[in-house]
């Protein structure tokens, strides 16, 4: 009997070091993970589109670009930002292109990019034939996390989307439009954690509540 109770104590021991190194685990991975800085266009303007205003010489586009650093204690550093316009029946031929340089955003913080893009190969007699036209917009840098003293190693960011611009030269919706990635997005990793949470907590019903 004796045996029997210390194989027992031995065994929830085990249990509990295992629990307890699988909530440091969890801990730290929720610590250091990053979120991706959100980006997106909260403005465009096309002179040239605006019947109203009779600027068809002016083939200019106008922005505004935003980014959104929505970690809560993790600062970014930002290559330099390529931003390239195309019209969207043809998104393999550039319009326009600028570019802004490097720089570092604290965690919480937005960043505003604004500026003119002088346009090339529009085809701005026929898209004047129609009521609304559409440009796509990408975005390509490379990031880096500060985490406390340290750096994270570079990783590519490239996003992208179409923005779609009235009859009078602007955005025909108000609010920003984001731009997006190719690649999947990161719900399989929240399921993961979901999984490791459910497992830890089945754990600790089965040594300490049984």
């Amino acid at each position: 009997m004796a045996d029997s109770g210390g194989g027992g104590g031995c065994g929830r021991c085990c249990c509990s070091f295992i629990l307890t190194s699988g909530l440091t685990a969890l801990f730290m991975w929720l610590s250091l993970r990053t979120s991706n800085p959100v980006c997106s266009i909260q403005d465009i303007y096309v002179p040239a589109l605006n019947k109203s205003a009779n600027s068809t010489d002016a083939t200019n586009i106008y922005f505004n670009l935003k980014l959104d650093n929505e970690n809560k204690d993790k600062g970014i550093y930002y290559d330099a930002l390529n931003l390239t316009f195309f019209y969207a029946p043809n998104k393999s031929l550039p319009i326009g292109n600028r570019t802004f340089r490097q720089f570092y955003q604290g965690h919480k913080k937005n960043t505003r990019r604004t500026g003119w893009v002088e346009t090339r190969g529009v085809p701005w007699e026929a898209i004047l034939n129609g009521s609304a036209a559409s440009f796509r917009v990408d975005l390509a840098t490379a990031v880096r996390f500060k985490i406390m003293a340290w750096k994270t190693k570079k990783h590519k960011l490239v996003v992208g989307a179409d923005v779609d611009v009235n009859d009078h030269g602007q955005k025909v919706y108000k609010k920003g439009i984001r731009l997006r990635s190719g690649a999947p997005e990161r719900g399989c990793y929240r399921a993961r954690v979901g999984t490791l949470v459910t497992l830890i907590i089945a754990v600790y019903h089965l040594v300490f509540l049984n």
